[in-house]
């Protein structure tokens, strides 16, 4: 009875591994991915109306995510990106696996250079786009680049509704909690002294310098927090 459950489950992932056996392993898959995507989807629908919409995204990895969420919004033309390229020629092994007609190939992105060097499709102009979407980026970035993040937000987001959403861990008023976000934090910065949780009092003020306000924060599980960024705060 229970494999008969898992099966119809699981069975995209089963037939994702054959297309990566046939492709030598290029189309990756992250664990973590597997397990957030659908809490991750379940906010982005409280966000994403039925109208024609544009999403970059900003340090897509393996591909998982984006195209777990591009069948649900149908009404939506998404953009992966990132600056790796071994993750670069997953997403787009994902795509073809997928046959996805609303996500375009993904871009190989430094968010550090200029949005001019970015080969960006006519869509997604500056000040046109109407989501971009980071998952995971922040706490595994420089300095730099996280600033880029929030100033090509600033730039690349409609003036009216544009909305930037991050997912992550992160600090809170100077505190990492519970032990295991500690711990977390303590892994990253042995690893690069730039890495690490940041403090959300800190990008508020980094999205605030480009025009941006913390609409909403949600939790969600594994310590983790999805952060609305807008270009209104709420009333």
């Amino acid at each position: 009875m229970l494999y008969s459950l898992l099966i119809p489950r699981y069975t995209h992932l089963f037939f994702a591994y054959l297309f990566s056996v046939k492709h030598n392993f290029s189309m990756l898959c992250a664990p973590a991915a597997e397990r957030n995507k659908q809490p991750i989807l379940d906010i982005l629908k409280q966000y994403i109306d039925s109208e024609p919409r544009t999403l970059l995204e900003i340090a897509s990895g393996s591909g998982q995510h984006i195209c777990h969420f591009a069948p649900h919004f149908p009404n939506v033309l998404f953009q992966p990106s990132d600056i790796d390229d071994r993750y670069v020629k997953s997403i787009n092994l994902y795509i073809e696996h997928f046959k996805l007609c609303n996500v375009k190939r993904a871009l190989k992105i430094d968010i550090r250079k200029d949005i001019s060097s970015w080969n960006l499709p006519s869509e997604f102009q500056p000040a046109h786009i109407d989501y971009l979407l980071s998952i995971n980026m922040i706490h595994i970035s420089s300095n730099a680049a996280v600033n880029a993040l929030f100033e090509k937000a600033g730039s690349l987001l409609s003036s009216k509704d544009g909305l930037l959403i991050t997912y992550g861990p992160y600090a809170v008023n100077g505190e990492i909690t519970p032990q295991s976000n500690i711990d977390f934090d303590r892994s990253l910065r042995s690893t690069d002294p730039e890495w690490g949780l940041r403090d959300i009092i800190l990008l508020e003020k980094k999205a605030a310098a480009n025009g941006l306000y913390i609409r909403k924060i949600h939790e969600m599980p594994a310590n983790n927090k999805m952060i609305i960024f807008g270009r209104q705060s709420m009333p």
